[in-house]
């Protein structure tokens, strides 16, 4: 093991280039050479037609910080596997041997997870670090806790905004199927209302839920000022199950149909019932809103903040998590070990698993939903009870997420 490859692919998000520098610089130190293969997969699938490659070394390190969100390498999203070339594999291979790397560290989630086990099977060699800003794989994926921060900041930061025009703020965010990301962002930011995939929302529940909270708020304001917010999973699915998604938007690389209009989708179902509640309106006189046949409800309105949340700075819990499955990646190739995903690193100790059980879909607990629902926050359900069960531990840390 001389030289190693490092990619990046899927989505961007925090704490992926921590993951590149940290693989540069244990690399550097086991007197190994990292190249960097730019775009992800398309860029692996090309590398055949490349001139050359950059190295990381101390120079070219100076250059980027690991504090800064996305990544260095660049991203693409293919499935190498559906690549029409049979000789596809033996194209990647003479690619790599074009410039001597002897295995690949790629990061990404399950996806890009997938593809890095179809390569590992075709005997090339690969080590995956877990990277998604959803959370939903096996391990603690990188990009997680940096896009938690971001969303429970602007859905914090709203409420200045819905406390001026007595609104109902809708946020909706990425996740795909599963709410980690929703339901730890809207925890933090004390978002009355979180609406994930795991649970289809029942709207009666979640109407009466908005109309006490959201006119007590205001009837009690000494200047009648108020607001509600929401904070809803892309991925949301309806009573019956169904999701929400754009028909016209087709499918992605890996099938994926385009999830899109939750936010709107929850607006017009609260704005619905408000039009057709008597309350309403004699809500609206009492705290001297009402204006005939120009605001005789109040005001609900989405905010999608999109790419914001992957983007920008990274958290420093994603840095130090970055830097330890980087360097924990070269440590474990210069071990053999292929295949296998970085999980953590304890002192001297590097946990791994077996790829193709880390990629497996990690959904929300909902005993943990049940604690939340038991101090008031609503989940678009009738609140489930939550029966504690003490235990003593043996004091060892573990992370939330």
């Amino acid at each position: 093991m001389k030289k190693i490859g490092i990619l990046t692919s899927g989505g961007d998000c925090g704490g992926l280039n921590a993951v590149i520098k940290g693989a540069a610089l244990m690399a550097m130190n086991k007197g190994l050479e990292l190249y960097v293969i730019p775009n992800g997969y398309a860029g692996l699938y090309n590398l055949l037609n490349q001139d050359r490659l950059v190295k990381f070394d101390a120079a070219r390190l100076d250059q980027f910080q690991a504090s800064f969100a996305g990544s260095e390498a660049g991203h693409s999203r293919v499935k190498i596997k559906a690549i029409s070339n049979p000789d596809k594999y033996n194209r990647i291979k003479n690619g790599m041997k074009k410039f001597d790397l002897d295995a690949l560290i790629i990061s990404g989630g399950d996806d890009s997870g997938s593809v890095m086990i179809d390569l590992n099977q075709n005997g090339i060699q690969c080590i995956h670090c877990p990277k998604t800003m959803d959370l939903d794989l096996q391990t603690y994926s990188v990009g997680g806790d940096s896009t938690i921060n971001r969303i429970a900041q602007f859905v914090e930061d709203l409420k200045t905004t819905g406390r001026t025009h007595n609104r109902v703020l809708v946020t909706e965010v990425f996740g795909r199927y599963a709410g980690h990301t929703a339901f730890r962002s809207g925890v933090a930011a004390e978002a009355d209302c979180i609406l994930i995939p795991e649970i289809p929302v029942d709207w009666d529940v979640v109407y009466e839920h908005v109309v006490e909270r959201f006119t007590r708020r205001i009837r009690q304001s000494d200047v009648h000022s108020g607001t509600y917010t929401i904070v809803v999973a892309e991925g949301m699915k309806n009573a019956d199950g169904t999701d929400i998604v754009d028909e016209s938007a087709g499918v992605d690389a890996f099938g994926h149909k385009k999830l899109a209009g939750a936010g709107k989708y929850v607006c017009q179902e609260i704005k619905k019932r408000f039009k057709s509640d008597p309350r309403m309106p004699l809500f609206m006189k009492e705290t001297g809103m009402f204006v005939e046949g120009i605001y005789e409800i109040p005001e609900v309105r989405e905010v999608h903040p999109g790419h914001l949340v992957r983007a920008g700075h990274s958290s420093a819990y994603d840095i130090n998590f970055g830097f330890e499955a980087g360097a924990a990646a070269v440590l474990l190739l210069l071990e053999g070990k292929t295949g296998v995903t970085i999980s953590k690193v304890k002192g001297r100790k590097i946990e791994y698993i077996e790829s193709s059980k880390a990629i497996e879909q990690r959904y929300v607990d909902l005993d943990q939903v049940a604690m939340y629902e038991a101090i008031g926050t609503c989940f678009g359900r009738p609140p489930a009870e939550y029966d504690p069960i003490p235990r003593e531990v043996d004091g060892v840390y573990e992370r939330i997420y």
